[in-house]
C-alpha cells in the first residue's frame, strides 16, 4: 500500500467530506494524464463516480491528453466518454493561458489535479494559478487535490526571479526548486492576489512528509508531460531545464531527456572530467536526437546519473556544466533568443535563471564571477525557504 494518499486518493476512498465537495455540483476539471489515484484511475472517472456533474475538462501545456510537445498549442476537443468539452489552457498567445470568462459560466467549482515536478519553470502550477485567479473573479470555488512534490519539500535551490523577469516559466517570484506542493503554491497565490479565503480549498494529502522523494510515497509514476519519463528526470530538471535557454540539446528525442544532453561540437569526456557534483556522475556518451535541436545529428555529451538523490543539487550542477560547455564550444554555442514562453525581448536563459547575471558571468569566462552568481543564488534560495513557511501545509 502507498505510504501517501493524495487528495484524489481521498476522493477515491470515499471520504465523506471530500465527496461532499463535488457530489451534485457542476464541475470543471483541470487535469492531465498523471491525474490518477493509487490504482491508476483518472480523476475524471473518480469525479463521475462520486456524483459530480462534470461539465468541462481543461488541459494545461501538452494538453489534457498529454500528446503535445513543449510550447505547442492544443486545439479544442470533446471527451468521447462523457461528452464534456475539452478546453485548452495553452495556445498561441499569452491571453490563451487563462480561461475565457464564458467557459466558467454555470460552474459551481473548478477541480485542479495536476502532478507538478517541483521546479519553477514547470508550467502546470502557473496554469493552476491563472485558473484560480479567473475562477475567483467569476465567483467559482477552486478545489485543489494536492499531490507530492516528487523531488521533496525540504530542499530549496536557486533564488527567486529578479524584478522584471516574470514569465510563464515563473509567474510568481519563487525559488527554482521551491520545495512546495501545488496546494501550497495555490495558497501562496491566493494570499499574494488577496483573494477571499473561500476562493480556494486544498484537499491535503495524508502520510506525506517533506523529506519524501517520489519513490518514498509508494505511488505510481505517470508521465505528466512527454519529456518527463521518470522521477529521476524530475530530480535533474531544476538544472536540466536551463538547457532550453541554450543551443545545447536537452535530449528531447532521446529516451532520457534532461539527463542526456550535449551538442555536435561538444567533447563529453572533457566535460565529464571538468564538472562534478555531489550525488551525480557525468558519463560521457554520444547520442542522436530524433527531433528538436540537432535532430538526426551525432552529438557529444553526457548522461547525468544520479548516485545519491538526497545529495543531488542539480541547479548548481547544470549551471557549472553549461558554463563548461560554453567554454568548449564557443564557436557554435549560443543563448536562445527566439520567443520563449511568449517572451521575445530577452534571452530565455535570463527568464529561467531569473535575471541576466548568470549569462553575463558565463560570457565573461570569469570563474570568480560564476562562483559569485552561484553564491547569490544560494542566498536567495535560503531567504525563500524562510519566506515560504507561512504557506506550508505539511511539517
Amino acid at each position: 500500500m502507498p505510504r501517501c494518499a493524495t487528495g484524489l486518493d481521498r476522493l477515491a476512498l470515499g471520504e465523506a467530506d471530500v465527496v461532499a465537495l463535488v457530489r451534485g455540483r457542476r464541475i470543471g476539471l483541470v487535469a492531465h494524464p498523471a491525474s490518477v489515484d493509487a490504482r491508476l484511475t483518472h480523476a475524471k472517472d473518480l469525479l463521475v463516480r462520486a456524483g459530480a456533474d462534470l461539465r468541462v475538462l481543461f488541459g494545461p501545456e501538452h494538453g489534457y491528453g498529454g500528446e503535445a510537445q513543449d510550447m505547442i498549442g492544443v486545439g479544442e476537443l470533446r471527451d468521447a466518454e462523457t461528452g464534456a468539452q475539452i478546453r485548452s489552457l495553452y495556445g498561441a498567445t499569452e491571453a490563451e493561458l487563462s480561461p475565457k470568462r464564458e467557459w466558467l459560466d454555470g460552474l459551481d467549482a473548478i477541480v485542479i489535479d495536476l502532478q507538478d515536478v517541483g521546479s519553477r519553470y514547470y508550467t502546470f502550477v502557473w496554469t493552476a494559478a491563472l485558473m484560480l485567479r479567473a475562477a475567483a473573479a467569476a465567483g467559482v470555488e477552486t478545489i485543489v487535490f494536492d499531490r507530492p512534490n516528487p523531488i521533496g519539500g525540504d530542499v530549496v535551490e536557486g533564488a527567486p526571479q529578479r524584478s522584471g523577469y516574470r514569465s510563464f516559466v515563473g509567474l510568481y517570484d519563487v525559488a527554482v526548486r521551491h520545495g512546495m506542493t501545488i496546494g501550497e503554491l495555490a495558497q501562496m497565490v491566493r494570499e499574494r492576489e488577496q483573494l477571499d479565503r473561500s476562493a480556494l480549498r486544498v484537499i491535503t494529502m495524508t502520510g506525506w512528509k517533506r523529506e519524501m522523494l517520489f519513490a518514498d510515497t509508494g505511488l505510481p509514476w505517470v508521465l505528466p508531460s512527454p519529456n518527463m519519463p521518470t522521477p529521476e528526470t524530475a530530480l535533474v530538471y531544476p538544472g536540466g531545464c536551463l538547457l532550453e535557454g541554450t543551443s545545447l540539446s536537452e535530449g528531447r528525442g532521446v529516451t532520457r531527456p534532461f539527463e542526456i544532453w550535449g551538442a555536435p561540437a561538444l567533447d563529453g569526456r572533457a566535460l565529464a572530467d571538468a564538472v562534478s557534483g555531489a550525488g551525480a556522475h557525468l558519463r560521457p556518451l554520444t547520442f542522436q536526437p530524433t527531433f528538436h535541436k540537432h535532430a538526426k545529428q551525432i552529438c557529444g555529451g553526457v548522461q547525468v546519473h544520479i548516485t545519491n538523490a538526497r545529495a543531488l543539487r542539480s541547479y548548481e550542477l547544470y549551471l557549472r556544466a553549461i558554463a563548461q560547455a560554453h567554454m568548449q564550444t564557443r564557436e557554435s554555442f549560443r543563448w536562445r533568443t527566439e520567443t520563449y514562453e511568449y517572451v521575445s525581448d530577452r534571452p530565455a536563459i535570463d527568464l529561467l535563471t531569473g535575471g541576466p547575471e548568470y549569462r553575463a558571468a558565463v560570457d565573461s569566462g570569469d570563474a570568480g564571477a560564476l562562483d559569485a552568481v552561484i553564491a547569490a543564488e544560494a542566498l536567495g534560495a535560503a531567504r525563500f525557504a524562510d519566506e515560504r513557511r507561512v504557506w506550508l501545509l505539511y511539517e
